[in-house]
């Protein structure tokens, strides 16, 4: 088993130039693989674009910073590469294509981690002559501000990898959170599409506007998740008694029709609801002001966390 100095990364998109940045950041270089030329400087705008938000969240630059190198040669990329993280359009077909490829060519003890928003491993991995080194490794955008990375294992994915993989995203400034067992969606994209499902029924029944929804959540529980998640606030909510007191009180409410958990029929009038209440939110700004607000707001709510240790504070303060 090699060190790890060369970090390939299949896809040069949103997440894959996110996973740049982060690698580039911890001092190691990165070789980008995508089959078209003028993906290249796309990438290099973005990991640009990262930059000044990695420095304020560490408070200072980088000791050593990795250097990036761009190929539409994949496989100049995976024999380069001590370790391989996929970030290709979500296509499952595509992906299984790519993977048969990507083993082919890489040395076999190079780790290969898909940044799938919910493919399952065990079918990523289902024509890899060395599929026990294919694993799930799923970020969250902006994957260079945002520490959490799903690790999810295939059928045929060794615990050796497993313990290599958290090793290495953790050496990133990562905290990765490993499944117990494989399921489409993994946990959080699960809990967040739950929310989306709901949000568009809310929205289609003409309750509330897009910003409406967005303003129930930003100004009450979305605080409150930064924090503690769902399971430990319901735990305080319930008093001294904690989570055994709020199922006591709380309990048959679980039964009454409170959500409906699919999506609504869609409509035009469904859709022109969805955009033009997002249009309207946006005030005109662009998707880059947007991003430049978010992530200054994003590093400043980290940094309060962070004095006080708690939720991505443990991960700031290297107690996790």
């Amino acid at each position: 088993m090699s060190e790890i100095r060369t970090v390939g990364i299949a896809g040069s998109g949103v997440i894959g130039a996110g996973w740049a940045a982060r690698a580039m950041w911890a001092g190691l270089d990165v070789i980008a693989y995508d089959p078209f030329e003028k993906s290249e400087q796309p990438m290099c705008d973005k990991i640009e674009r990262a930059w000044p938000s990695m420095e304020k969240l560490a408070d200072g630059k980088p000791g050593k910073m990795g250097m990036l190198t761009f190929t539409t040669d994949l496989k100049q990329m995976c024999e380069t590469a001590d370790w391989i993280q996929e970030a290709a359009p979500e296509r499952e077909d595509l992906k299984i294509s790519l993977y048969e490829q990507m083993d082919a060519m890489a040395r076999p003890d190079v780790i290969i981690a898909s940044s799938s928003s919910g493919f399952l491993p065990t079918r990523l991995q289902s024509k890899c002559k060395h599929p026990e080194r294919v694993i799930i490794g799923h970020p969250f955008y902006p994957v260079y501000l945002l520490p959490l990375v799903e690790t999810v294992a295939g059928e045929k994915t060794s615990a050796e990898v497993m313990v290599r993989a958290d090793a290495y995203y953790r050496s990133l400034g990562m905290f990765p959170l490993r499944l117990k067992k494989e399921i489409d969606g993994y946990i959080c994209d699960r809990l967040q599409e739950a929310l989306w499902r709901e949000a568009l029924n809310v929205l289609d029944l003409g309750i509330g506007s897009t910003e409406d929804i967005d303003r129930a959540i930003i100004y009450s529980a979305g605080l409150r998740w930064a924090i503690m998640g769902s399971f430990l606030h319901y735990h305080t909510a319930g008093g001294d008694g904690g989570m055994r007191s709020f199922m006591a009180q709380f309990d048959p409410s679980l039964e009454l029709p409170w959500t409906a958990l699919k999506f609504p029929k869609w409509s035009d009038e469904l859709t022109d609801k969805l955009i033009g209440g997002c249009e309207s939110q946006a005030e005109g700004k662009t998707m880059g002001e947007w991003e430049i607000r978010r992530n200054d707001v994003l590093v400043d709510i980290m940094h309060v966390l962070k004095k006080h240790n708690i939720g991505v504070g443990e991960v700031l303060n290297g107690n996790v």
